[in-house]
């Protein structure tokens, strides 16, 4: 099992949002699928404290799905389903067979920052149609505000980022919006978190 030190830290901030803005529907089984699930440490941890959601992983990297399944079975979690291949930068239809409107809720953390613009495009149409009406898509990350990076730690990742991969970088939440706006979603709520990370919460209309 792989193992990130910031998933330790952030999983219960991040569960609290989840709580709060599923709260209203927690009396009916929902379904939601991670982007980018990585090491498999938050979705394990969703599963623990929210149960009434069905959770489904995915991830790009093989070494990633086989940690996921890994904690699956350390923890022999009913709620989550077995992780499948999924590249966001692909149209929704090779999105491992998942039917339009199926998911309640589609969660992506920290895979934007890491990602090319192609990507982000691919997570907002993917989204738009496979989100349910009144369905979310949980963002959570660094981000630039029209344009702007601040405070300066987060210029440096953003260069850092950018050194590694130049189609990387902190995205711009104003071209997120309008991401969302042309795949019939709406920015609903800014969420601050710690260390300057943002969820960023879209309902699909």
């Amino acid at each position: 099992m792989l193992l990130s030190p910031q998933a330790e830290r952030n999983w219960e901030d991040l569960c609290s949002v989840l709580e709060d803005v599923l709260e209203d529907q927690s009396h009916r089984q929902l379904f939601a699928l991670e982007l980018g699930s990585g090491t498999g440490q938050h979705v394990i941890r969703f599963a623990q404290k929210i149960p009434f959601v069905t959770w489904q992983p995915s991830d790009i990297k093989e070494e990633s799905r086989d940690s996921i399944k890994a904690y699956i079975a350390a923890i022999n979690a009913k709620t989550v389903l077995q992780p499948i291949h999924l590249d966001a930068s692909e149209p929704w239809e090779k999105w491992a067979g998942l039917s339009r409107s199926s998911c309640d809720v589609i969660i992506a953390i920290n895979l934007l920052q890491y990602s090319s613009f192609k990507t982000a495009q691919g997570v907002f149409n993917g989204a738009g149609q496979i989100l349910r009406p009144n369905g979310l898509l949980i963002t959570y990350g660094v981000y630039a505000i029209n344009g702007t990076i601040t405070p300066s730690c987060n210029e440096l990742l953003d260069a850092e980022l950018r050194k590694i991969n130049p189609e990387w970088g902190l995205p711009d939440i104003d071209v997120l919006r309008q991401l969302a706006y042309g795949n019939g979603m709406r920015m609903e709520r800014m969420i601050e978190m710690e260390e300057y990370y943002k969820c960023l919460i879209f309902r699909k209309l």
